[in-house]
C-alpha cells in the first residue's frame, strides 16, 4: 500500500521487529528511538501513519509522554492517523488518547493481522481526508474564482449614498432584489456588493444573461439535462439554478427575457425547485434572488410583454442606479479610480489628469455611463505620451447625438457609436434594436460584449 509509515518507539527489539512485519505491506517504513527527531522527521518526509508508543523514559509508566507527542503531532499535521502502542495495562489512556485525537491503539503483544488491518484503515483515512482536504481548497479557489473580490462602490453624490444606504440594509435579508438603471450604471457590481455583504457569501454567485440564452437551450441552461434528453446531451448538466443552491442567483437583462419563457422562470421560483431536462425528479432549490434590467417592465406589463406576477416575484425591493450624468463629482472620483487601475496594469505611473480635461469629463453627458468612463479612462492611459492627461487626450464628444458630426474613426469604432446610437434610440428594447440594425439578437450580444457596450 502507497504511503509512508513512521514508528516510534525507545524499544531496539519493537522497532526491528515492526519494520520486519510492515515492510512487505507498505510503501515506505521509517524508525525512531527518540521521539525528540520526530517533528523534524515530520517536516523532512510525507508520513501518512504514525505508530507512537505510549513510554519512552524508564520507569514511566502514566502514557503523558505519548499524550504529549500526540499532541504535537497533530499541531503539526492534523490529517495524520496517529495509532497508539500500548501494554495492556494502559488500555485507559489509550481510550483517552483516542478521544484526543489518535485513530486506535494496539496492545503489546500485538496481533499481526490486526496491526496490518489496523494500519491499513489508518492510512485508508489519512488518503480520504487528504482528498477531501484537497477537494475543499479546489471548491474554495472555484467560488474566488467565480465570485471575483467586489469591487468598492465609489461615489459620494446625494443618489449614490442613497443607493449604498439601501444596499447595506437590504443585503442581510434573503428578500429579492431587483436592480434598474441604464447600461453601463454598475448594476452587476451592486449585485455583487449585495452577495458580499449577505449570510450567503460563502457560496456561488451565479450571473445569467436572460436576453443571450436561445430558446432552443433555454431549459438544458437554466435548469440542467440529463445524459441523452437531446442529440447533443452526452454527459448530465447542472442548471443555472441548481449550481446557484445555496448562493444567490443574478437574473441580469430579465426584461430581454422571451414572453413564452417567462412562466418557466415564474414556475421555478415559486416552487423553489427544478426539474433537469429528460428527468422527472425535481429537485430543491435555495437561492437567493437579484434580477435587473434596463427596461421599464411596468410598461412593458401593460404592453402585454412582461408577465405581472414574475415581476411581483423578482421585485420585493427595488434599486434604481441613477445616470453617471447626475451624479456630478462622482465622474472625477471615478475617473481617478480607473486612471490608478490602469496606470498599474500598463504601468506608466505618475498620470494626472489636466483641470481642462476635467472638466470636459464632468460636462459629457456619458450615454454609455460608468462603462464609458472606463473604457475613455483605459483608452487615454494606453494612447498617452506625456504625464498630464489634456482634454484631447479623451476623444469623447456629443457624437451619438450628432453623427454628422463624426471624427474620422475605425470600422469598428462606427459599428460601436452606431449600436449605441440605436440602443438609446430604442430605449433599450434589444429586440427592437436587432430588428433596426437587421442582425439576430444573438448576434447583438456577441456585439455588445465584443465592443463592451
Amino acid at each position: 500500500m502507497k504511503g509512508e509509515i513512521l514508528i516510534v518507539d525507545d524499544n531496539k527489539s519493537v522497532l526491528t521487529a515492526l519494520e520486519m512485519l510492515l515492510q512487505s505491506e507498505f510503501d515506505s517504513i521509517g524508525a525512531l528511538k527518540n521521539p525528540n527527531s520526530l517533528i523534524s522527521a515530520l517536516r523532512k518526509n510525507h508520513v501518512d501513519v504514525v505508530l507512537l508508543d505510549m513510554n519512552f523514559t524508564a520507569g514511566m509508566n502514566t502514557g503523558n509522554e505519548g499524550l504529549y507527542w500526540l499532541r504535537r503531532i497533530l499541531d503539526f499535521d492534523p490529517l495524520i492517523s496517529v495509532v497508539m502502542i500500548t501494554a495492556y495495562g494502559d488500555i485507559e489512556l489509550a481510550v483517552k488518547a483516542v478521544k484526543q485525537g489518535a485513530f486506535d491503539f494496539v496492545l503489546k503483544p500485538w496481533d499481526n493481522s490486526k496491526l496490518i488491518s489496523t494500519i491499513h484503515a489508518a492510512m485508508k483515512l489519512r488518503k480520504s481526508e487528504q482528498e477531501t482536504a484537497s477537494l475543499r481548497r479546489s471548491n474554495d479557489s472555484l467560488k474566488q474564482e467565480l465570485n471575483p473580490a467586489t469591487q468598492k462602490l465609489i461615489g459620494q453624490s446625494d443618489a449614490m449614498k442613497r443607493v449604498m444606504d439601501m444596499v447595506k440594509k437590504v443585503a442581510v435579508t434573503d428578500a429579492n432584489i431587483f436592480i434598474t438603471g441604464e447600461n453601463g450604471t454598475g448594476k452587476e457590481l451592486i449585485a455583487r456588493e449585495i452577495h458580499s455583504l449577505s449570510k450567503r457569501n460563502g457560496e456561488l454567485m451565479v450571473s445569467v444573461d436572460m436576453g443571450a440564452i436561445s430558446e432552443t437551450l433555454f431549459e438544458s441552461e437554466l435548469f440542467g439535462h440529463t445524459k441523452g434528453s437531446f442529440t447533443d446531451a452526452h454527459e448530465n448538466r447542472t442548471g443555472k439554478f441548481e449550481l446557484a443552491n445555496k448562493g444567490t442567483l443574478f437574473l441580469d437583462e430579465i426584461g430581454n427575457l422571451p414572453l413564452s419563457l417567462q412562466a418557466k422562470v415564474l414556475s421555478a421560483l415559486q416552487n423553489r425547485t427544478v426539474t433537469r431536462l429528460g428527468s422527472n425528479t425535481p429537485v430543491s432549490i435555495d437561492i437567493r434572488l437579484i434580477s435587473a434590467t434596463n427596461r421599464d417592465l411596468k410598461a412593458m406589463v401593460a404592453d402585454g410583454l412582461f408577465r405581472q406576477d414574475l415581476l411581483y416575484r423578482i421585485n420585493t425591493i427595488t434599486i434604481e442606479l441613477p445616470p453617471l450624468r447626475e451624479r456630478g463629482n462622482d465622474i472625477l472620483l471615478l475617473a481617478e479610480f480607473y486612471l490608478h487601475k490602469y496606470m498599474k496594469k500598463y504601468e506608466k505611473y505618475g498620470l494626472e489628469i489636466s483641470q481642462i480635461a476635467r472638466q470636459k469629463l464632468l460636462k459629457y453627458h456619458w450615454p454609455g455611463n460608468v462603462r464609458e468612463l472606463q473604457h475613455s479612462i483605459e483608452k487615454a492611459v494606453i494612447l498617452s505620451e506625456d504625464k498630464i492627461l489634456n482634454e484631447d487626450s479623451f476623444t469623447i464628444s456629443d457624437r451619438i447625438h450628432n453623427q454628422n458630426s463624426f471624427p474620422f474613426q475605425t470600422i469598428g469604432e462606427m459599428e460601436r457609436d452606431m449600436i449605441s446610437v440605436c440602443i438609446k434610440k430604442e430605449k433599450g428594447n434589444m429586440s427592437a434594436v436587432a430588428k433596426k440594425l437587421g442582425i439576430t439578437r444573438q448576434t447583438l450580444y456577441n456585439k455588445l460584449k465584443k465592443y463592451e457596450i
